[in-house]
């Protein structure tokens, strides 16, 4: 299967990168790559629809707005329909009570969260749980809290994982990546890497050889083929302001 983790760039109305002029090439995009499951951070409502709307007819997605419904920011995951079932969903704030809606607790202005689903493989009837999430960009205590609370509770799963997200931590060195890999497996580290190393966070900017990975892919009891950070742009337009990471694995 391949997964893809991408933070979209909320849709925004200033130029040179509104929504209206990056919407073509992420479409694009999506369209050349077509991963089995897609985990979003910074979509807003209008935006996944969009999407949905540029991507094949039996692609679906789950999601909920962080401020609850269709509020704000989602950590939507698409999923092709034709390969994958949703047996169960759920989402949960990053906060010292994760069942309230909105909540933030851990020293983030920002209300952080997750979603998670319980696939089905209709190829080969194998069950595995897939999480996508959005770290804090300010709060180092908060990123700290949500990887933890991440951790426990894939630690009560004895499903095989994959974990997207843009986790706003430099990848093998911070104490949130240090968190998350100790049961959890880097699959940039773990795949033949297939394109060159950047930084996935640019700002529109030129691209950062060997820089900070903030976004990732993880997983447990998975095997990583291969593995790629994806530099698309046509006519100079970046489809957002991160680029996204890739892995193909095998479960």
């Amino acid at each position: 299967m391949h997964v893809m983790s991408f933070n979209l760039r909320y849709a925004s109305t200033a130029e040179p990168n509104s929504w209206a002029a990056r919407r073509p090439v992420m479409a694009q995009l999506l369209l050349d790559e077509l991963p089995t499951i897609l985990g979003t951070q910074e979509g807003l409502y209008g935006q996944l629809l969009d999407i949905k709307h540029d991507l094949p007819d039996h692609y679906d997605w789950i999601g909920l707005g962080r401020a609850g419904g269709s509020h704000d920011e989602f950590m939507a995951i698409f999923f092709d329909t034709v390969r994958l079932e949703p047996l169960e969903f759920d989402h949960h704030w990053l906060s010292a009570t994760p069942n309230v809606v909105g909540s933030r607790s851990w020293g983030n202005n920002v209300i952080r969260m997750v979603t998670w689903i319980r696939f089905a493989d209709r190829q080969t009837g194998r069950q595995f749980v897939v999480l996508n999430t959005h770290f804090d960009h300010e709060s180092e205590n908060s990123r700290m809290r949500s990887a933890e609370f991440v951790h426990s509770r894939l630690d009560a799963l004895t499903l095989p994982v994959i974990v997207t997200g843009d986790f706003n931590a430099a990848a093998t060195a911070s104490p949130v990546y240090d968190i998350l890999t100790t049961k959890l497996t880097d699959s940039w580290l773990a795949g033949t890497q297939t394109t060159p190393a950047y930084g996935t966070f640019h700002g529109y900017g030129p691209l950062i050889p060997n820089g900070p990975r903030i976004d990732w892919i993880l997983t447990r009891g998975v095997t990583v083929e291969k593995t790629a950070i994806n530099t698309y742009a046509r006519d100079g337009q970046y489809p957002s302001d991160h680029l996204p990471v890739q892995a193909w694995i095998t479960i």
